[in-house]
């Protein structure tokens, strides 16, 4: 099933300005030099960055549980440094029959973020089976981020792929290997031609539709061959332009609540920059909840979508 009403997300104890991301997050956005310095690595200092991130993210969640989706919260550790624990699809993904997947972050402070603590307190859940670990790839100096880095249509097993510094083509087809994925493989640059980091902020894979921003790919051929596929898997194209991608409008996740009702979650920057047109190609899907993550968005170059990793594992 393409969908889960089961979500996985990290409550932040240290959230800020990440430096080791932003040489190729374009999304983030540096603190300006009067405001709060950085708390020093060990140090959890409650910075305002952390402070609002974590109203944000408390708000965030309610949403998610007030619209009866089964939200699991595993509150992040002080040590070791994590800025970005709060983005967990990144280093984790869950799959059916129990798979788990763990992958190469590109940031060192990042791959702090594979504690064994969120595993253990996931399997009192959910059955957990076996663990294909990509981490190894670090050692090469390739990475694959998880489902930032692919977007997985897992009902058609195609996952999609931008390169970057963030997503090797090695690590994606030795994961299409294992699990039997296709990869559908392109480049894609925002507006300064820079590369786009992760794939999850330019497409996002529903259930019967793909919101793509086909604008960012500059190559005609991958264009028209990402486009092809999208229609091929059956599914409705629903174009979203470099501006509104900017915005993370590319950055959202249907999941479906207990009642089986769709859903499709996303920032309310993102709502707020869809035209009247997409916001009902989309509400005849699905219904949108969207929330306020500004300073998420800001300090830490991603969004709602990056905030959740979907648990398709088995309930104990």
């Amino acid at each position: 099933m393409q969908t889960t009403s089961h979500i996985l997300m990290i409550r932040p104890v240290n959230f800020t300005f990440n430096a080791e991301t932003a040489v190729n997050n374009a999304f983030q956005t540096p603190p300006a030099p009067s405001g709060p310095s950085v708390p020093a690595a060990g140090n959890p200092a409650a910075s305002a960055p952390q402070q609002k991130a974590l109203l944000e993210f408390n708000d965030f969640v309610k949403l998610l549980r007030d619209n009866d989706i089964d939200v699991t919260v595993i509150d992040d550790t002080p040590e070791p440094y994590t800025p970005d624990s709060i983005f967990p699809n990144n280093w984790v993904s869950f799959h059916e029959q129990g798979l788990v997947c763990l992958y190469p972050m590109y940031a060192a402070n990042r791959r702090l973020e594979r504690k064994p603590g969120v595993l253990q307190q996931l399997g009192k859940a959910f059955r957990i089976g076996r663990t294909l670990d990509f981490s190894h790839y670090e050692q090469k100096g390739v990475f694959l981020e998880g489902t930032g880095s692919m977007v997985l249509d897992r009902e058609k097993k195609i996952a999609y792929a931008c390169l970057s510094p963030r997503t090797d083509m090695a690590v994606l087809l030795d994961f299409c290997d294992k699990t039997g994925y296709t990869p559908e493989v392109f480049t894609a640059v925002d507006g300064q031609g820079q590369a786009i980091y992760h794939t999850n902020v330019m497409m996002c894979v529903a259930d019967r539709y793909v919101v793509v921003c086909l604008d960012s790919l500059p190559v005609e051929s991958q264009r028209d061959h990402l486009a092809a596929t999208i229609r091929a898997s059956g599914k409705t194209l629903i174009p979203i332009s470099l501006e509104q991608m900017n915005r993370f409008a590319g950055n959202m996740l249907q999941v479906h609540n207990r009642s089986a009702e769709r859903l499709l979650v996303m920032s309310s920057q993102a709502y707020h920059s869809l035209n009247p047109e997409q916001i009902a190609q989309l509400t005849a899907f699905n219904r949108i909840l969207h929330s306020p993550l500004t300073t998420i968005e800001t300090n830490g170059g991603g969004s709602a979508r990056c905030m959740m990793a979907e648990i398709h594992l088995e309930p104990l």
